[in-house]
Protein backbone atom coordinates (compact mmCIF):
# COMPACT_ATOMS: atom_id res chain seq x y z
CA UNK A 1 0.00 0.00 0.00
CA UNK A 2 1.37 3.14 -1.11
CA UNK A 3 2.37 5.43 2.33
CA UNK A 4 1.00 9.35 2.36
CA UNK A 5 3.69 11.33 4.37
CA UNK A 6 2.06 13.63 7.02
CA UNK A 7 5.66 13.48 9.49
CA UNK A 8 7.26 16.51 8.00
CA UNK A 9 8.45 17.87 11.19
CA UNK A 10 10.34 14.83 12.02
CA UNK A 11 12.05 14.95 8.37
CA UNK A 12 11.47 15.98 4.95
CA UNK A 13 12.35 14.12 1.75
CA UNK A 14 14.98 14.97 -0.88
CA UNK A 15 13.64 17.88 -3.42
CA UNK A 16 14.21 16.77 -6.83
CA UNK A 17 16.03 19.63 -7.41
CA UNK A 18 18.37 19.43 -4.07
CA UNK A 19 18.90 15.60 -5.15
CA UNK A 20 20.44 16.27 -8.40
CA UNK A 21 22.99 19.21 -6.95
CA UNK A 22 23.94 16.67 -4.14
CA UNK A 23 24.44 13.78 -6.76
CA UNK A 24 26.23 16.20 -8.83
CA UNK A 25 28.32 17.84 -5.97
CA UNK A 26 29.09 14.04 -4.57
CA UNK A 27 30.60 13.14 -8.39
CA UNK A 28 32.52 15.93 -9.67
CA UNK A 29 33.32 17.88 -6.55
CA UNK A 30 35.81 15.76 -4.45
CA UNK A 31 38.78 18.30 -3.25
CA UNK A 32 39.29 19.04 0.34
CA UNK A 33 38.15 22.27 0.24
CA UNK A 34 40.86 23.93 2.43
CA UNK A 35 43.40 21.79 -0.52
CA UNK A 36 45.06 24.78 -2.40
CA UNK A 37 45.09 23.06 -5.98
CA UNK A 38 42.53 22.97 -8.24
CA UNK A 39 40.22 20.68 -6.85
CA UNK A 40 40.37 22.35 -3.53
CA UNK A 41 39.44 25.30 -5.04
CA UNK A 42 36.79 24.01 -6.62
CA UNK A 43 35.01 22.68 -3.89
CA UNK A 44 35.80 25.84 -1.75
CA UNK A 45 33.81 28.10 -4.29
CA UNK A 46 31.16 25.30 -4.10
CA UNK A 47 31.07 25.65 0.05
CA UNK A 48 31.37 29.72 -0.39
CA UNK A 49 27.93 29.77 -3.06
CA UNK A 50 25.64 27.23 -0.30
CA UNK A 51 26.89 29.90 2.50
CA UNK A 52 25.65 32.66 0.00
CA UNK A 53 22.23 30.85 -0.15
CA UNK A 54 22.22 30.08 3.13
CA UNK A 55 22.37 33.52 4.50
CA UNK A 56 20.62 34.62 1.92
CA UNK A 57 17.32 32.87 3.53
CA UNK A 58 18.29 34.47 6.64
CA UNK A 59 19.06 37.71 5.53
CA UNK A 60 22.88 37.42 6.83
CA UNK A 61 25.84 38.08 5.75
CA UNK A 62 27.37 34.76 4.40
CA UNK A 63 30.84 35.47 6.84
CA UNK A 64 28.13 34.80 9.98
CA UNK A 65 26.99 31.49 9.18
CA UNK A 66 28.99 28.38 10.38
CA UNK A 67 28.09 25.21 8.70
CA UNK A 68 27.76 22.26 11.65
CA UNK A 69 26.39 18.32 11.37
CA UNK A 70 22.71 19.72 12.00
CA UNK A 71 20.46 21.22 14.41
CA UNK A 72 21.31 19.50 17.12
CA UNK A 73 25.25 20.65 17.21
CA UNK A 74 24.15 24.23 16.53
CA UNK A 75 22.53 23.90 19.61
CA UNK A 76 25.08 22.79 21.34
CA UNK A 77 27.83 25.03 19.93
CA UNK A 78 25.54 28.04 20.68
CA UNK A 79 24.47 27.57 24.02
CA UNK A 80 27.80 25.42 25.01
CA UNK A 81 30.02 27.92 23.18
CA UNK A 82 28.53 31.18 24.72
CA UNK A 83 28.00 30.02 28.37
CA UNK A 84 31.57 28.71 28.37
CA UNK A 85 33.16 31.61 26.69
CA UNK A 86 31.87 34.11 29.64
CA UNK A 87 34.78 32.53 31.70
CA UNK A 88 35.11 31.13 35.28
CA UNK A 89 32.79 33.63 36.64
CA UNK A 90 31.47 33.31 40.31
CA UNK A 91 28.18 32.61 38.57
CA UNK A 92 26.63 32.14 35.47
CA UNK A 93 23.03 32.19 34.20
CA UNK A 94 20.75 30.83 30.96
CA UNK A 95 17.50 31.54 30.31
CA UNK A 96 15.49 29.26 27.89
CA UNK A 97 11.79 27.71 28.05
CA UNK A 98 10.30 24.98 29.17
CA UNK A 99 9.14 23.59 25.96
CA UNK A 100 12.37 23.78 23.52
CA UNK A 101 13.95 21.40 21.57
CA UNK A 102 15.44 18.52 23.59
CA UNK A 103 19.09 19.34 22.00
CA UNK A 104 18.26 22.66 23.75
CA UNK A 105 17.09 21.23 26.81
CA UNK A 106 19.98 18.46 27.26
CA UNK A 107 22.62 21.55 26.59
CA UNK A 108 21.00 23.39 29.57
CA UNK A 109 21.17 19.90 31.82
CA UNK A 110 24.81 19.48 30.66
CA UNK A 111 25.41 23.59 31.61
CA UNK A 112 23.90 22.94 35.11
CA UNK A 113 26.78 19.88 35.41
CA UNK A 114 29.27 22.61 34.60
CA UNK A 115 27.27 25.02 37.35
CA UNK A 116 25.44 27.08 35.52
CA UNK A 117 22.17 28.05 36.70
CA UNK A 118 19.39 27.72 34.15
CA UNK A 119 15.16 28.96 34.14
CA UNK A 120 13.42 27.28 32.61
CA UNK A 121 10.32 29.76 31.95
CA UNK A 122 6.88 28.53 31.55
CA UNK A 123 4.50 28.86 29.09
CA UNK A 124 0.51 28.71 29.15
CA UNK A 125 -2.38 26.65 27.57
CA UNK A 126 -1.47 28.29 24.64
CA UNK A 127 1.88 26.99 23.69
CA UNK A 128 3.84 30.63 23.35
CA UNK A 129 6.26 31.80 25.96
CA UNK A 130 5.20 35.28 27.27
CA UNK A 131 8.39 37.87 26.60
CA UNK A 132 7.56 39.90 29.67
CA UNK A 133 8.14 36.60 31.62
CA UNK A 134 11.39 35.96 29.69
CA UNK A 135 12.49 39.26 31.01
CA UNK A 136 11.15 39.18 34.87
CA UNK A 137 13.88 35.34 34.11
CA UNK A 138 16.66 37.92 33.98
CA UNK A 139 19.69 38.48 36.48
CA UNK A 140 22.84 40.36 36.39
CA UNK A 141 24.51 37.06 36.11
CA UNK A 142 22.48 36.10 32.63
CA UNK A 143 24.65 35.37 29.92
CA UNK A 144 22.07 33.67 27.35
CA UNK A 145 18.97 33.87 26.55
CA UNK A 146 17.52 30.47 24.15
CA UNK A 147 14.41 30.66 22.62
CA UNK A 148 12.69 28.33 20.03
CA UNK A 149 11.41 30.17 16.83
CA UNK A 150 8.62 27.71 16.10
CA UNK A 151 7.97 24.86 18.41
CA UNK A 152 8.33 21.28 17.12
CA UNK A 153 5.72 19.62 18.50
CA UNK A 154 2.71 21.99 18.52
CA UNK A 155 4.39 24.73 16.02
CA UNK A 156 3.36 27.52 17.90
CA UNK A 157 5.53 30.62 17.20
CA UNK A 158 7.41 32.38 19.46
CA UNK A 159 7.62 36.27 20.18
CA UNK A 160 11.32 36.22 18.72
CA UNK A 161 11.51 40.26 17.99
CA UNK A 162 9.95 40.97 21.51
CA UNK A 163 12.19 39.01 23.20
CA UNK A 164 14.94 39.90 20.98
CA UNK A 165 14.82 43.84 21.95
CA UNK A 166 14.35 42.91 25.75
CA UNK A 167 17.74 40.71 24.97
CA UNK A 168 19.63 43.83 22.76
CA UNK A 169 18.85 46.27 26.07
CA UNK A 170 20.07 44.30 28.71
CA UNK A 171 22.83 43.45 26.71
CA UNK A 172 22.81 39.51 26.54
CA UNK A 173 23.24 37.46 23.46
CA UNK A 174 19.93 36.00 21.96
CA UNK A 175 19.81 32.07 20.26
CA UNK A 176 17.09 30.84 19.02
CA UNK A 177 17.10 27.48 17.13
CA UNK A 178 15.00 27.85 14.48
CA UNK A 179 15.41 24.54 12.89
CA UNK A 180 11.21 24.23 12.75
CA UNK A 181 10.97 27.87 11.43
CA UNK A 182 13.54 27.71 8.29
CA UNK A 183 12.06 27.41 5.30
CA UNK A 184 8.43 27.16 6.96
CA UNK A 185 8.01 30.92 7.63
CA UNK A 186 10.10 34.25 6.44
CA UNK A 187 13.22 34.80 8.74
CA UNK A 188 15.03 37.85 8.89
CA UNK A 189 17.77 38.00 11.70
CA UNK A 190 18.59 41.44 12.10
CA UNK A 191 14.53 42.32 12.47
CA UNK A 192 14.42 39.17 15.12
CA UNK A 193 16.97 40.30 17.48
CA UNK A 194 19.19 37.45 17.31
CA UNK A 195 22.61 36.73 18.28
CA UNK A 196 22.60 32.83 17.04
CA UNK A 197 20.41 31.42 14.92
CA UNK A 198 19.99 27.23 14.74
CA UNK A 199 19.49 25.76 11.13
CA UNK A 200 19.24 22.10 9.60
CA UNK A 201 19.22 20.93 6.22
CA UNK A 202 16.67 17.81 6.62
CA UNK A 203 14.08 19.89 7.86
CA UNK A 204 13.56 21.55 4.24
CA UNK A 205 14.35 18.57 1.65
CA UNK A 206 17.99 19.02 2.25
CA UNK A 207 19.66 15.52 3.26
CA UNK A 208 20.39 14.60 6.74
CA UNK A 209 23.92 15.42 8.41
CA UNK A 210 23.95 19.16 7.49
CA UNK A 211 22.97 22.47 9.65
CA UNK A 212 24.21 25.26 9.82
CA UNK A 213 24.88 27.82 13.02
CA UNK A 214 24.31 31.83 12.21
CA UNK A 215 26.34 33.89 14.40
CA UNK A 216 26.08 37.69 14.31
CA UNK A 217 29.60 39.36 13.90
CA UNK A 218 30.77 40.40 17.50
CA UNK A 219 29.76 37.47 19.43
CA UNK A 220 31.70 35.47 21.10
CA UNK A 221 31.47 31.36 21.58
CA UNK A 222 34.14 28.63 22.49
CA UNK A 223 34.12 26.25 20.37
CA UNK A 224 33.00 22.39 20.99
CA UNK A 225 35.53 20.85 18.99
CA UNK A 226 39.55 21.14 18.12
CA UNK A 227 41.18 20.52 14.97
CA UNK A 228 41.70 22.90 12.29
CA UNK A 229 41.22 26.18 11.09
CA UNK A 230 37.56 25.90 9.38
CA UNK A 231 34.13 27.60 9.50
CA UNK A 232 37.09 31.33 11.06
CA UNK A 233 37.75 28.23 13.69
CA UNK A 234 34.40 27.97 15.26
CA UNK A 235 33.93 24.63 13.86
CA UNK A 236 36.95 22.19 12.92
CA UNK A 237 36.80 19.33 10.75
CA UNK A 238 37.02 19.41 6.75
CA UNK A 239 33.63 20.56 5.49
CA UNK A 240 30.74 18.20 3.97
CA UNK A 241 30.91 19.83 1.03
CA UNK A 242 28.10 17.93 -0.79
CA UNK A 243 25.97 18.31 2.05
CA UNK A 244 26.44 21.99 2.66
CA UNK A 245 25.94 22.53 -1.56
CA UNK A 246 22.86 20.48 -1.17
CA UNK A 247 21.53 22.41 2.17
CA UNK A 248 22.12 25.98 -0.17
CA UNK A 249 19.78 24.58 -2.86
CA UNK A 250 17.36 23.77 -0.80
CA UNK A 251 17.51 27.04 0.67
CA UNK A 252 17.21 28.86 -2.28
CA UNK A 253 14.67 26.57 -2.94
CA UNK A 254 12.90 27.43 0.02
CA UNK A 255 13.20 31.28 -0.48
CA UNK A 256 11.24 31.07 -3.70
CA UNK A 257 8.65 29.04 -2.77
CA UNK A 258 7.77 30.53 0.94
CA UNK A 259 4.80 32.57 0.23
CA UNK A 260 2.97 30.36 -1.78
CA UNK A 261 3.84 26.84 0.44
CA UNK A 262 2.80 28.71 3.19
CA UNK A 263 -0.57 29.92 1.83
CA UNK A 264 -1.47 26.09 0.29
CA UNK A 265 -0.48 24.16 3.21
CA UNK A 266 -2.10 26.71 6.30
CA UNK A 267 -5.32 26.27 3.54
CA UNK A 268 -4.91 21.92 3.90
CA UNK A 269 -4.25 22.15 7.41
CA UNK A 270 -7.55 23.96 8.71
CA UNK A 271 -9.61 21.62 6.01
CA UNK A 272 -8.24 18.83 8.21
CA UNK A 273 -8.49 20.77 11.25
CA UNK A 274 -11.92 21.11 10.60
CA UNK A 275 -12.98 17.81 9.42
CA UNK A 276 -11.51 16.72 12.43
CA UNK A 277 -13.30 18.76 14.62
CA UNK A 278 -16.77 18.10 12.90
CA UNK A 279 -16.40 14.02 12.58
CA UNK A 280 -14.79 13.21 15.58
CA UNK A 281 -16.25 13.48 19.06
CA UNK A 282 -14.01 14.44 22.14
CA UNK A 283 -10.96 15.77 19.45
CA UNK A 284 -9.26 19.11 20.26
CA UNK A 285 -6.59 20.85 18.94
CA UNK A 286 -3.69 21.58 21.07
CA UNK A 287 -2.02 24.65 21.69
CA UNK A 288 -3.31 28.03 20.28
CA UNK A 289 -4.70 27.60 16.22
CA UNK A 290 -3.30 31.11 15.53
CA UNK A 291 0.48 32.06 15.17
CA UNK A 292 1.57 28.70 13.82
CA UNK A 293 3.31 27.00 11.08
CA UNK A 294 1.33 26.40 8.04
CA UNK A 295 2.11 22.81 8.01
CA UNK A 296 1.15 22.03 11.64
CA UNK A 297 -1.08 20.10 13.63
CA UNK A 298 -1.30 18.74 17.21
CA UNK A 299 -4.90 17.01 18.07
CA UNK A 300 -5.53 15.12 20.96
CA UNK A 301 -8.60 12.72 20.80
CA UNK A 302 -10.42 11.90 24.00
CA UNK A 303 -10.19 7.79 25.07
CA UNK A 304 -7.78 7.14 22.36
CA UNK A 305 -3.96 6.72 22.84
CA UNK A 306 -2.19 8.23 20.78
CA UNK A 307 0.58 5.63 19.88
CA UNK A 308 -2.02 3.07 18.70
CA UNK A 309 -3.50 5.87 16.64
CA UNK A 310 -0.29 6.47 14.47
CA UNK A 311 0.36 2.50 14.60
CA UNK A 312 -3.13 2.37 12.86
CA UNK A 313 -3.05 4.77 10.48
CA UNK A 314 0.48 3.50 9.96
CA UNK A 315 -1.49 0.22 8.62
CA UNK A 316 -4.04 2.60 6.31
CA UNK A 317 -0.97 3.59 4.57
CA UNK A 318 -0.77 7.36 6.65
CA UNK A 319 2.73 8.28 8.41
CA UNK A 320 1.95 10.89 11.44
CA UNK A 321 3.39 10.44 14.61
CA UNK A 322 2.59 11.10 18.39
CA UNK A 323 5.27 14.33 18.85
CA UNK A 324 8.98 14.64 18.47
CA UNK A 325 11.01 11.99 16.49
CA UNK A 326 13.90 12.27 18.69
CA UNK A 327 11.66 11.42 21.76
CA UNK A 328 10.20 8.39 19.80
CA UNK A 329 10.67 5.34 21.86
CA UNK A 330 10.88 7.10 25.17
CA UNK A 331 7.84 5.74 27.73
CA UNK A 332 6.87 9.03 29.50
CA UNK A 333 4.87 11.38 27.40
CA UNK A 334 5.65 15.17 25.43
CA UNK A 335 7.26 17.51 28.11
CA UNK A 336 5.94 20.47 25.59
CA UNK A 337 2.12 19.25 25.96
CA UNK A 338 3.00 18.43 29.63
CA UNK A 339 4.21 21.94 29.76
CA UNK A 340 1.13 23.39 28.56
CA UNK A 341 -1.07 22.02 30.94
CA UNK A 342 -2.21 18.95 28.99
CA UNK A 343 -1.63 16.22 32.10
CA UNK A 344 -0.35 12.47 31.37
CA UNK A 345 -3.79 11.39 29.83
CA UNK A 346 -3.85 14.03 27.40
CA UNK A 347 -0.65 14.32 26.36
CA UNK A 348 -1.02 10.25 25.58
CA UNK A 349 -4.01 10.89 23.57
CA UNK A 350 -2.01 13.45 21.20
CA UNK A 351 -1.03 13.00 17.49
CA UNK A 352 1.07 15.18 15.60
CA UNK A 353 0.17 16.13 11.60
CA UNK A 354 2.92 18.00 9.68
CA UNK A 355 1.83 18.48 5.76
CA UNK A 356 4.84 18.95 2.96
CA UNK A 357 4.91 20.27 -0.21
CA UNK A 358 3.85 17.18 -1.87
CA UNK A 359 0.29 16.69 0.23
CA UNK A 360 -2.63 16.78 -2.12
CA UNK A 361 -6.15 17.62 -0.74
CA UNK A 362 -7.31 14.48 -1.67
CA UNK A 363 -4.49 13.35 0.95
CA UNK A 364 -5.97 15.27 3.83
CA UNK A 365 -9.22 13.94 3.13
CA UNK A 366 -8.12 10.62 2.73
CA UNK A 367 -6.15 11.02 6.32
CA UNK A 368 -9.41 12.40 8.27
CA UNK A 369 -11.52 9.82 6.78
CA UNK A 370 -9.09 6.73 7.87
CA UNK A 371 -8.17 8.60 11.05
CA UNK A 372 -12.26 8.68 11.81
CA UNK A 373 -12.15 5.41 11.57
CA UNK A 374 -9.50 4.42 12.93
CA UNK A 375 -10.34 5.98 16.19
CA UNK A 376 -13.93 4.53 16.15
CA UNK A 377 -12.18 1.00 16.19
CA UNK A 378 -9.53 1.39 18.73
CA UNK A 379 -12.80 2.88 21.13
CA UNK A 380 -14.76 -0.05 20.43
CA UNK A 381 -11.78 -2.42 21.11
CA UNK A 382 -11.53 -0.44 24.47
CA UNK A 383 -15.41 -0.67 25.18
CA UNK A 384 -14.96 -4.84 24.85
CA UNK A 385 -11.73 -5.25 26.74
Amino acid sequence: MPHSYFDHNATTPLAPEVRETLAACLDQVYGNASSIHQFGQAARKRLEAARRQVAALIHADPAEVVFTSGGTEADNLALLGVARYAGAAATKHVVTTAIEHPAVLSACAQLEREGVAVTRVKVGAAGVVKADDVRAALRPDTVLISVMHANNELGTIQPIAEIGRIARQASIPFHVDGVQALGRIPVDVGALGADLYSMSGHKLYAPKGVGALYVRKGTRLAPLLFGGHQERERRPGTENVPGCVAFGAAAELAGRSLAADGERLSALRDRFENAVLERISGARINGARWGRLPNTSNLRIDGVDGEALVIALDLRGFAVSTGAACSSGAIAPSHVLIAIGLGMEGARASLRVSLGRANTAAEVDALAEALESAVAHLRKVAVHA
